[in-house]
């Protein structure tokens, strides 16, 4: 991770899923650039251990987040902690595969629940704390499969088409109060959540279908999360960017 580009001096942001994979790799880059971050995971051990290793910059708070109170609770611990709340990154997904003629209605909503009811009731959560600091940012994390149709991604491209869906939607509700809301589309990108497709090799090998012809690395991500949650990107609202190594071009 550079420690060049946007600085966040001064901000508090909410991270979820900052247990592993992006999230922490987020959660690390935006402490380096100056912030203060509430990271949020239902992995408490390893939520805490992401926290303890960046000091007294975080705080973990286990978290569910399909539940509205632990969102309250997440909420109040930012300011508790850090006096205000100025950037909510919803990035804590759920990916599982299966064609659609045997994805399980009880699968199906299990991911609508998490990759997408989660960021609705995160975005309620925290507008009011983001009216008070006057403004702020919120960043989506969606996927290449909220862009484009997968094969075996019935229920997961649901979900990621829906994110994509709030994010333009609350981007023009919550235009007035100048606060950002813009949403993030990985591709194949090196993280314990897909470990198993990627196989044993995972970053260390070229990937064919990419144009780039490599897998992408979570520091790659946090790299634009970090921007979008900068006040370099001040004007930038209800936009989409893929990070994907030219997949979906």
């Amino acid at each position: 991770m550079s420690a060049d580009g946007p600085r966040l001096d001064g901000k508090v942001a909410v991270i979820t899923g900052a247990g592993r994979g992006q999230g922490a790799a987020e959660a690390r880059l935006f402490v380096q650039a100056g912030a203060c971050v509430v990271i949020t995971d239902v992995r408490a051990e390893e939520g805490r251990a992401v926290a303890a290793e960046l000091g007294d910059a975080a705080v973990f708070v286990r978290h569910d987040v399909t539940e509205a109170a632990g969102w309250e609770t997440v909420t109040r611990t930012a300011v508790a902690s850090f006096g205000r709340l100025d950037v909510l990154v919803n990035n804590a997904a759920l990916w599982r595969t299966a064609p659609v003629d045997t994805e399980t209605e009880e699968s199906f909503a299990l991911l609508l629940r998490v990759n997408l009811l989660g960021p609705f009731l995160g975005i309620k959560a925290v507008v009011p704390e983001l009216r008070t600091a006057g403004g702020g940012s919120i960043v989506n994390i969606s996927s290449t499969a909220g862009l484009k149709g997968l094969p075996g991604h019935a229920a997961y491209g649901a979900s990621k088409f829906g994110l994509r869906g709030l994010t333009r939607s609350a981007a023009v509700d919550l235009a007035g109060d100048r606060i950002r809301v813009n949403s993030v589309h990985p591709g194949v990108i090196d993280t314990p959540m897909v470990a198993g497709a990627l196989g044993p090799e995972r970053g260390e090998r070229d990937h064919p279908r990419v144009p780039l012809r490599r897998i992408g690395r979570p520091d790659e991500v946090a790299e634009l999360v970090r921007y979008l949650a900068s006040d370099a990107s001040a004007y930038i609202t209800g936009a989409e960017f893929a990070v994907d190594g030219g997949l979906t071009t």
